[in-house]
Parts: C-alpha cells; sequence; structure tokens
C-alpha cells in the first residue's frame, strides 16, 4: 500500500489551518477548530472514516464561523486529493446510509476528478452548538471542490445535532469504502482520475 499520508498549511489573513491526513489510519483524532461543535463532528468523521486526522485552527471567529469552517473544508480536500495520489487502485465510488437516532442519512461519492455536491438536509435552527447551521453545506461545497469528489449527501430528522452528525459519519463511511486499494487499476475510461 502506498504512504497515504499528508499534512498541509494554509494561511490566510482570516485563518492559519495546519491539517495531517493519514487515509489508512486507526480513527484517531485532535481537533481543535476553535468551534466545539464542528471539533465533535470532524472528530466523528476521522472515528467512523479510520481515517487519523489532526486539524488545528487559528481563525476569525471573533467576526463568525465562517471562513474557519470553509477554509478548513479547502484543507482538507486538498489533503485527500494529495494523499490518494493518482489514484490507482482506490475503489473509486462509496456509498453509505447510516442511522442516528430518528435521523438517517445517505451519502454516495466519487472520486472522479470533478467536484460536485447535491445536499438534500434541512436545519431547523440557525445554530447547532457554535457552527452556523448553513455554513455546514458550504463545508462539503469547498471539501468537494479541493478534493475535486462528487459527493451526494441526503438527510432527514428532527433533531439538528443528529442530522448534521449521521452526514459526517456517512461521507466517513463512503470515503473509507471509495478510498479502499482493491486493486492496481485506474478506474477510468479516460485514464486518469
Amino acid at each position: 500500500m502506498n504512504n497515504r499520508k499528508v499534512e498541509l498549511t494554509r494561511k490566510t489573513r482570516e485563518t492559519d489551518i495546519k491539517i495531517k491526513l493519514n487515509i489508512d489510519g486507526n480513527g484517531e483524532s485532535h481537533i481543535d477548530t476553535g468551534l466545539k461543535f464542528f471539533d465533535h463532528i470532524l472528530e466523528s468523521f476521522s472515528r467512523h472514516g479510520f481515517f487519523d486526522l489532526e486539524i488545528n485552527v487559528d481563525g476569525d471567529i471573533e467576526v463568525d464561523d465562517h471562513h474557519t469552517i470553509e477554509d478548513t473544508g479547502l484543507l482538507l480536500g486538498k489533503c485527500f486529493r494529495e494523499a490518494l495520489g493518482d489514484k490507482r487502485g482506490i475503489n473509486r465510488m462509496g456509498y453509505s446510509i447510516v442511522p442516528m437516532d430518528e435521523s438517517l442519512s445517505t451519502v454516495a461519492v466519487d472520486i472522479s476528478g470533478r467536484s460536485y455536491t447535491v445536499f438534500n438536509a434541512t436545519f431547523q435552527y440557525q445554530y447547532i452548538g457554535d457552527v452556523t447551521s448553513q455554513n455546514i453545506k458550504h463545508f462539503f461545497e469547498s471539501f468537494a471542490m479541493t478534493s475535486q469528489m462528487n459527493i451526494n449527501i441526503k438527510a432527514e430528522g428532527e433533531n439538528d445535532h443528529h442530522i448534521c452528525e449521521v452526514i459526517f459519519k456517512a461521507l466517513a463511511r463512503s470515503l473509507n469504502d471509495a478510498t479502499k486499494i482493491t486493486h492496481n487499476q485506474i478506474l477510468s475510461t479516460k485514464g486518469k482520475l
């Protein structure tokens, strides 16, 4: 198996982010974004995808949570893209249905080299803990853009915390499946992903 580990940084006037990712990990994480609920769902993502993940963010959360969430999504997506290299041998596609109490999420991914996001979930309240609920969709759009993945998300439920968390768990399981190395080909008629 290739060494599918990466460590990247991204610094702007709004955020200073460092991420370490090991795709072939054990689900160990150390997350500190300055946003406790965001930390929680990223830890869940790490655990359920068996990705070792360290994220440290110094963001302008005194303004709001937008830049921290957006820029973390951008850099985490880039980490996946770089760690996967030429994508030789990966399943490429993954699909997962995950329940959490009254909530249910279906997430499908295609590591296609083309970014696209479908997000069919709604939240009842403006905030989930210390995170603005509208920025959850934006996180996935940012992640898909830099990872060059197609991500299709559907979720339903009554509790905003559960809906959001179950989406991150389903994404993790889908990505775990899609990134598995099971052969030695590049699964594309184009010859590259």
